[in-house]
Parts: C-alpha cells; sequence; structure tokens
C-alpha cells in the first residue's frame, strides 16, 4: 500500500495491475484510490473473482490462448450471471493447470497451443527460458484440445 500510494502522488498514472494473488488487494487499492482509478486483476485464474471485487478488466498471461472465453467469463460477470462466469472460469483453471504442468516455459506452451489451434509459427522462446522438452507435447496437445472443447461447450 505504500509503494501504491507513492504511486499515486504521479498524475501521469492512473492505473494499477494487481498481480497478487490475495484478490481482496483490489478492494483495498480501490478503497485507497477512488473510483476514477483503473484496476485491473492480474492473477488468471481469478479474473472472474477479481471483476466481481473491482477490478475494471484483466491483464493476463493466458488470456492470448483462449481470449473468448475471458471475454465470455466478463459478459456474465456483467450480466450478473455468476454461475455460467464460474463455470467458465473452471474450465479456464483447468487449461491454466495443465499448461502449468509442462517442465517448458509457459510462453513456449502458450506459442506451442497457438501453433495448433490458431495455424500461427511463432517460434519458440529465448533462453534462458526452458524451451518445451518431449514429455511437453502431450501436455500442449491435450490443453489445445481443453480450450477447444471449452470454446465448444460455452461459445457454441
Amino acid at each position: 500500500m505504500n509503494l501504491f500510494a507513492e504511486m499515486r502522488k504521479n498524475p501521469r498514472v492512473i492505473g494499477v495491475k494487481n498481480s497478487s494473488m490475495p484478490v481482496q488487494d483490489i478492494q483495498m487499492f480501490r478503497e485507497a484510490a477512488g473510483e476514477d482509478y483503473i484496476i485491473f486483476n492480474g492473477p488468471d485464474e481469478q479474473f472472474m473473482s477479481g471483476r466481481v471485487i473491482g477490478a475494471e478488466g484483466g491483464i493476463g498471461g493466458t488470456y492470448g490462448v483462449m481470449p473468448e472465453l475471458f471475454l465470455k467469463m466478463d459478459e456474465y460477470v456483467k450480466a450478473g450471471d455468476m454461475e455460467k462466469a464460474k463455470e467458465v472460469q473452471y474450465a479456464v483453471n483447468a487449461v491454466i493447470y495443465k499448461m502449468c504442468s509442462a517442465k517448458g516455459n509457459m510462453y513456449d506452451v502458450i506459442k506451442a497451443i497457438l501453433k495448433i489451434n490458431e495455424g500461427l509459427e511463432l517460434g519458440s522462446v529465448r533462453k534462458p527460458l526452458p524451451s518445451l522438452v518431449d514429455t511437453d507435447y502431450a501436455i500442449v496437445e491435450e490443453a489445445a484440445k481443453m480450450i477447444r472443447d471449452a470454446k465448444t461447450k460455452f461459445l457454441g
């Protein structure tokens, strides 16, 4: 909170991304800064919770492989349909947990999923980030399929 107070002294700082895992930090930021300050949720696994407690949106590393699911979740939150938002959050979290089970860097996992699901050839991560290992490819395939299945289920 001390750093946040210092940041707010700069008139060019108009918002903050909460990357801490306690979602209640968003409430603390909101109360300290007021309604005119922009607050983004950071942890992808808590997107719904962050939005409900006061974040205007989110900035996350896994959004790129499943942006439609995060947009659908946000749509449900805005509509007040927390049960449906929760279903999407759980599906997203299952994908994230699967992605995190790889030995390679998360961003290499993301690039591999984008190649499978979107046909994008993005190469690999740069050193010193660890590239995917042979056993990671089954994880990548499964995560890619989980995303496709979730899109079918929640987007029609």
